[in-house]
């Protein structure tokens, strides 16, 4: 099934092209992740430009210790969600951890089914030069890519743990080689993560595709962070590049807590809250109650 986006309101619908527009205009990008049709919904209506359905879900949603464990339909099933609540913002599609390492083609059926089968408008893949020849195949499968390269969660156990990437003359250089590789093979984007702000700034020059950053200073084309992190709603220490711009964790806890009080107290529900038969039923029964009382005297 695929599923459409339609223009919403008197606002633009956000493509690929619109987003790389914004870098030559000088424009920040704006991106969060969403994982449900309520959220996707109200990042969408906030006028974000790009929503990521990242694999960050398997942590931040599903409880996996990191992202690797997830699985394509576990992905699919909440990027349905959140298409259903997007009317403007560019869906991307996170492609999960061994949906694209091993095979090509099998990689370019699973991308395919991000956009057919979720409705997504882009697809993810971590890795640099290496992901070249994939990215070619996926573009001739006329699937839009977003790169990714630094700290990349799918490779935490090859990097040690998630550690700053790019501190290293060595390291600079070749995070640069795969930020080129990957601009030249097509990407119409790149995320930057977990990198130095100074490699971060080299990289946003040196390629004319936007560069979005999680980690990686101001000087990008745009920012991305995920939702469940600016809004508390997580158990796990924020990372230093985390901006928390609500408690929504604190929140939700006190108002589950004074619901129980008020179940426990029989505050509520209160007689306003309640639904009443009319009148003329109420005194109907009230009548055949009566009866029934009198004869069991």
């Amino acid at each position: 099934m695929s599923i459409t986006s339609p223009r919403f309101g008197d606002d633009a619908k956000v493509t690929i092209n619109s987003v790389q527009e914004k870098k030559q205009q000088g424009t920040p990008i704006t991106c969060l992740t969403a994982y449900d049709y309520v959220t996707s919904r109200l990042v969408d209506q906030a006028g974000i430009d790009m929503i990521l359905v990242g694999d960050s879900l398997a942590m931040v949603v599903l409880g996996y210790e990191n992202t690797l464990p997830i699985t394509v339909d576990e992905m699919l099933h909440h990027v349905r969600a959140v298409r259903r609540g997007v009317r403007r913002a560019l869906v991307i599609a996170d492609m999960p951890y061994a949906s694209y390492h091993v095979d090509e083609k099998q990689a370019v059926k699973n991308a395919a089914r991000f956009l057919k089968d979720g409705g997504a408008e882009a697809v993810k893949i971590e890795g640099g030069e290496k992901r070249v020849s994939l990215i070619h195949r996926l573009l001739d499968a006329e699937v839009p890519i977003m790169g990714h390269i630094g700290l990349t969660p799918q490779s935490v156990h090859m990097m040690g743990g998630y550690r700053v990437q790019g501190k290293s003359l060595a390291a600079i250089e070749r995070l640069v080689k795969d930020a080129v590789a990957l601009h030249r093979a097509g990407v119409f984007s790149i995320v930057l993560e977990g990198i130095p702000r100074e490699v971060a700034r080299i990289i946003t020059e040196e390629v004319e595709c936007p560069t979005i950053g999680i980690g990686a200073g101001p000087d990008c084309d745009g920012q991305v962070l995920v939702i469940n992190d600016i809004l508390n709603l997580t158990d796990r220490e924020p990372a230093k590049f985390v901006r928390q711009y609500a408690d929504a964790g604190a929140l939700i806890s006190g108002a589950v807590k004074q619901f129980k009080a008020d179940v426990e107290s029989k505050a509520f529900p209160a007689d306003v809250e309640s639904y009443h038969l009319p009148r003329e039923t109420q005194a109907d029964l009230e009548t055949i109650r009566a009866r029934k009382r009198a004869m069991t005297r």
